[in-house]
């Protein structure tokens, strides 16, 4: 395996270690309430602590790894992240684990932009939505499957070792960064990363995905809370709901393999569009479900898969085409921060919407939502696949 296999699939690893503590934890919130004696609101922050501890230390990512070079700060965020694992597993207290789940997030959160950086600066412009197919294909496949096995966990076992089970995972990773990983660079820290963000937003293609992401994936994310209020309204068990995700990950699949063979040809514009609009029509078919069973809600989710998928897969490859060498790492970050802001942002914003206006009003909210970058993707060369990054006076 060359160097450039081995950094992605240490990337992949961190990053599929990341999305079961995000989407694994929440199984065991029930039980967690009643051993630790936790309210509702703190089980809450059990769950929202970890995504605030990545978002927090993304902007050092660039910083930490021109100071101790990407390799060392791969192994600690590593090291660290099993430690603050075995912590949250062993805990006797509500209140030290949601610390230990802040610091699984931070050392997380130093984790993913630099694996990221480092792997996408080693793929060549025109081989990196490979690798997007790659990370797309993590990102569908762990937030389908950690939450129903987390759940024959906890049942078999305890919800501890929902936390224990990392140690291990995370020390395996570690020992194939240490074999695997070739020694790095100490990428030149010539400006910090808050002040690079006015030149990095200015890259057309950067801000474009970033749009896309914040109001495609992340209203989707939304959508899904209110989608489960709505069907359990009208009668659906939490197996029928979860059942729908099926179809969505059949779907995504499809999608994500579409952008992998046809982002080279068409470019990005076609894809994010057709994405948007297909999005749109899915989430506006939910709110037409009346009843269980309602062919309305598979044939929804279908849609939302589809379309969710082309704008995020096709998103994430255009975002780093056209970005130099030099400013992957900050431009990493910021992506990533972008990512954390769309998955809080949406539940948030949704949940209020469904409160104010109710049911229909709010799948209405939400597909005009979904449509808002799409001025942004029409504004992209017909062909713009592989964009040059522009310079700044």
């Amino acid at each position: 395996m060359d160097e450039r296999n081995r950094v992605a699939w240490i990337y992949l690893l961190g990053f599929a270690l990341d999305l079961v503590n995000m989407f694994a934890a929440n199984v065991a919130m029930p039980r967690i309430g009643h051993d630790l004696a936790a309210s509702v609101t703190q089980l809450s922050w059990v769950s929202g602590i970890y995504t605030l501890g990545l978002t927090v230390v993304i902007p050092a990512g660039p910083r930490l790894a021109a100071w101790l070079g990407e390799k060392p700060l791969i192994c600690l965020s590593l090291a660290g992240f099993a430690v603050m694992s075995a912590l949250a597993g062993t805990t006797s207290d509500i209140h030290t684990l949601i610390g230990w789940r802040f610091g699984q997030g931070l050392f997380g959160g130093m984790l993913i932009p630099v694996g990221q950086a480092w792997a996408y600066r080693l793929t060549p412009p025109t081989e990196r939505s490979a690798l997007t197919t790659r990370v797309m294909f993590v990102a569908l496949l762990i937030p389908a499957l950690s939450p129903m096995l987390g759940g024959v966990l906890v049942d078999a076992v305890s919800w501890r070792w929902l936390y224990l089970a990392n140690v291990p995972l995370a020390l395996m990773t570690l020992a194939l960064a240490v074999l695997w990983l070739p020694r790095g660079q100490h990428i030149a820290a010539s400006a910090s990363f808050l002040p690079a963000i006015p030149s990095l937003l200015r890259l057309r293609a950067l801000h474009t995905a970033m749009l896309v992401y914040l109001f495609v994936p992340g209203v989707f994310v939304g959508v899904n809370l209110i989608a489960a209020l709505h069907l359990a309204s009208l009668g659906y068990s939490p197996g029928g709901i979860g059942a729908l995700m099926l179809p969505w990950a059949i779907a995504s699949g499809v999608a994500i393999l579409t952008t992998r063979r046809s982002f080279g040809r068409l470019g990005a514009r076609p894809l994010l569009l057709v994405g948007m609009v297909t999005q749109a029509l899915g989430i506006l078919a939910l709110g037409k479900v009346t009843a269980p069973g309602d062919p309305w809600a598979a044939g929804a989710f279908v849609l939302m898969g589809l379309g969710g998928s082309l704008c995020s897969s096709a998103a994430q490859t255009l975002a780093f085409t056209g970005v130099t060498d030099a400013r992957m790492g900050q431009a990493s970050a910021l992506w990533n921060m972008n990512r954390q802001l769309a998955f809080c942002a949406g539940p948030i914003v949704m949940g209020a919407v469904w409160q104010w206006l109710g049911g229909s009003y709010a799948f209405a909210v939400a597909a005009l939502l979904t449509l808002l970058p799409a001025t942004l993707a029409l504004g992209l060369s017909h062909r713009h696949t592989f964009p040059i990054e522009e310079t700044s006076a």
